[in-house]
């Protein structure tokens, strides 16, 4: 489970959830794209990966034209309780400031076109490959982001979230333009000036 999470929070404070155990579960792996305001603003890109959710920042968000990219630092695990979490972490605590659900939706690696959204087991078998290769493709279908995307390993350790060339590119609009929440509809400035998701 998702133990250096668990390490770097305090329950008590922090509204986030406590990582539980849970079964793998049934259908498509799930990603979601967090927006959050800490001590620089960032986007954090999650996928599902036995039963976890792996975890990067990005700091200037993703971009669906193919000529960019962006840097992707690899974090902690996330739990799987994680994915839909919103609201606002307490100064001090760790990551604190205000969290958005930007995106979200399912995926499944694409590694030579061959889609695995309907075999859990040959997808996380394809993504433990991928992550220990150092470079990953996957097809996302979420609410912004769409069709196929890498995440490379650098030399240096980091990686680079690129968008391939396929029918959802686009270099005309920046997708980050839309700054709400798929799920409350709020943004970042609304839960930093008292907006409550689930209000």
């Amino acid at each position: 489970m998702a133990k250096k999470y668990e390490e770097k929070r305090d329950f008590g404070r922090t509204p986030e959830p406590p990582p539980r155990q849970q079964a793998d579960g049934s259908g498509p792996l799930i990603f979601t794209v967090q927006k959050h305001s800490a001590r620089r603003l960032h986007y954090d890109f999650r996928l599902e990966v036995d039963g976890v959710l792996i975890s990067w920042a990005v700091p200037a968000g993703p971009s669906a034209d193919s000529r960019v990219r962006r840097l992707a630092v690899m974090v902690e695990d996330h739990p799987l309780d994680y994915a839909p979490f919103e609201g606002v972490i307490p100064e001090g605590e760790y990551g604190g400031g205000q969290v958005i659900v930007w995106d979200r939706g399912t995926y499944s690696p694409d590694e030579g076109g061959e889609l695995f959204f309907d075999d859990r087991e040959r997808a996380q078998e394809q993504m433990r490959n991928g992550l220990a290769q150092g470079k990953i493709s996957v097809f996302l279908h979420g609410e912004k982001l769409k069709g196929s995307w890498t995440l490379v390993k650098t030399k240096r350790g980091d990686w680079l979230l690129i968008k391939h060339r396929d029918e959802y590119a686009q270099s005309e609009h920046d997708i980050l333009d839309d700054g709400k929440s798929v799920i409350s509809g709020l943004s970042i400035e609304d839960l930093s000036t008292g907006g409550t998701p689930g209000a």
